[in-house]
């Protein structure tokens, strides 16, 4: 079984999903269709690393108002 983790990256909904090869990341659209997100997540990464990963990577999308790096339930 996989395990999953969903995240708003400065307001985009994101799905980091382990495989036994490592980590896929998708794009989530508001209907819910997933598609690849297009980054390469590093498999030694944890999933308590995944958060601040995401961050690094898309810190030029921040912008006043759009949030932060935010795990979701």
């Amino acid at each position: 079984m996989s395990q999953e983790f969903r995240f708003s990256v400065y307001g985009r909904p994101v799905a980091v999903v382990r495989t036994p090869d490592g980590w896929d990341a998708f794009s989530i659209s508001s209907d819910g269709k997933r598609g690849p997100l297009g980054i390469v997540v590093p498999d030694f990464l944890t999933a308590d690393e995944l958060r601040e990963y995401l961050a690094d990577i898309f810190h030029e999308s921040a912008q006043p108002g759009n949030g932060d790096v935010i795990q979701l339930p």
